[in-house]
């Protein structure tokens, strides 16, 4: 559930200083493929429908989210630096990123997926924050750690961090060819144990979650939480583009409570 326990969603471990959770498709008023919580605005569901679910999600939250105009890619915002226009149905002043930071209290960082991973990554003392949206793409071209690089870059003093990985397509259900395989373990051996061989010849299926926390091993992260949730097999609960290309969107949002316990 959200921090309040009022909006259906998923979350991990308290943090200390920070609230996080993930959407499910429950809540909202979006019908068919989309049905119902949808916050997508580029996924075919009428607009009024889309902006009357962000409208009722941005009630559980301090502040309107800092959204983004997600490509695959490895470019990380600092939402503190940004002096754009982000208000809600103006898809044309979105920056372009896969993942955002901030140090500024209340302010809502938001990554959109249906089978992608979403990430949360903060420092343990609860002064510094930051959501990655991480396809295979991404993970593979290190869009987890720019984005880490980028919160050592404004807070230099931290002493360690923390990240939870939201709902994804499960190992069960991401079959993936030779180019996906490569992409990983080409740079990094290690990566060939989050392979297994498909049936239907040269295909793998792949372990998203635990590719991911890998990396963020390999990059210092101390605490590694995964979420567990599958969105391809919880038809129910989350969006899955894998199982239906005519789908919503889920997001994962992040801030800094206003007052940290530290």
């Amino acid at each position: 559930m959200s921090p309040d326990g009022a909006f259906p969603s998923v979350s991990g471990t308290p943090w200390p200083g920070i609230s996080y959770f993930c959407s499910t498709r429950e809540g909202g008023v979006s019908e068919g493929p989309w049905s119902s919580m949808n916050v997508g605005l580029h996924t075919g569901d009428r607009l009024s429908h889309v902006q009357a679910n962000r409208h009722v999600l941005r009630r559980f939250l301090p502040g309107e989210p800092v959204w983004l105009n997600q490509v695959h890619g490895c470019e990380v915002l600092d939402a503190d630096q940004s002096l754009m226009d982000l208000s809600p149905g103006s898809p044309s002043v979105v920056p372009t990123a896969d993942a955002s930071i901030t140090m500024q209290r209340g302010r809502v960082l938001a990554i959109m997926t249906a089978d992608c991973l979403p990430v949360v990554l903060a420092s343990t003392d609860g002064r510094a924050l930051g959501v990655a949206h991480a396809g295979w793409r991404g993970l593979a071209a290190g869009i987890l750690e720019q984005t880490l690089a980028a919160l050592h870059q404004r807070h230099q003093s931290a002493a360690s961090w923390r990240a939870w990985i939201g709902p994804a397509i499960g190992p069960r259900h991401f079959e993936v060819g030779a180019d996906v395989y490569a992409a990983f373990v080409d740079h990094d051996d290690q990566a060939r144990r989050f392979f297994a061989k498909a049936v239907s010849g040269e295909k793998w299926l792949a372990d998203l979650p635990s590719l991911a926390r890998h990396r963020l091993e390999r990059a210092g992260v101390d605490s590694i939480e995964l979420s567990g949730h599958c969105t391809y097999s919880r038809p129910d609960l989350f969006y899955s583009y894998r199982r239906e290309t005519e789908t919503g969107r889920l997001v994962t949002l992040a801030w800094l409570d206003a007052q940290s316990s530290q």
